[in-house]
């Protein structure tokens, strides 16, 4: 049913039908702009990704080009590849965690370490490469398929299970070695 709804969205976009597009506007910006959030850590970054990713679907429907189905896969292959773009421009700084000031606090440590967590997360996120970024992403935190992933990023759900595989050996050995950073620092 969904497919048959992105059919039919998408044709009226092609026609440049205003309620069509704010339709689309409305179902999928709040995906995009969480997938963003998630991956970026900062709220102005996430509103320019989804503002560009929806300029540049108005930009390719306006040069004939766009999404013929699959508008969803679509939006997150764009805004991918807008956080891609970001990340070489500017990378994110590295994460300075201070679990001794945070310690201090009491009644707000299990807060604060589930924060370092999601911070030491995305940190290891960034030092993926941009197709395993995008799989964890929309695997682990969208809760997609593996077949619209593969829609998403252009490749074979053989290809998708890889670099899931893959990235979730990287992230595993990643967060291991930050903790046992960490263990060596405060023991």
């Amino acid at each position: 049913m969904k497919s048959y709804m992105e059919g039919s969205l998408i044709h009226q976009a092609r026609r440049f039908d205003v309620e069509a597009l704010a339709a689309i506007y409305d179902q999928y910006s709040p995906g995009i702009y969480r997938y963003a959030y998630r991956l970026l850590g900062d709220e102005c970054l996430a509103e320019d990704c989804v503002a560009e990713t929806f300029a540049r679907l108005l930009r390719a429907l306006q040069n004939g080009g766009g999404p013929r189905d699959q508008l969803s896969a679509y939006l997150y292959r764009v805004a991918h590849n807008w956080i891609t773009d970001q990340y070489r421009r500017e990378p994110p700084p590295p994460l300075a965690l201070d679990e001794e000031a945070a310690a201090e606090q009491e009644g707000v440590e299990d807060a604060i370490s589930g924060k370092q967590l999601g911070e030491r997360l995305r940190a290891a996120l960034v030092r993926l490469t941009p197709d395993q970024r995008q799989v964890i992403a929309l695997k682990f935190l969208d809760g997609w398929e593996n077949e619209l992933i593969a829609l998403a990023i252009q490749k074979p759900v053989g290809a998708v299970k890889a670099l899931q595989h893959r990235a979730l050996g990287s992230l595993r050995r990643m967060l291991i070695s930050e903790r046992e950073k960490n263990d060596e620092r405060t023991g």
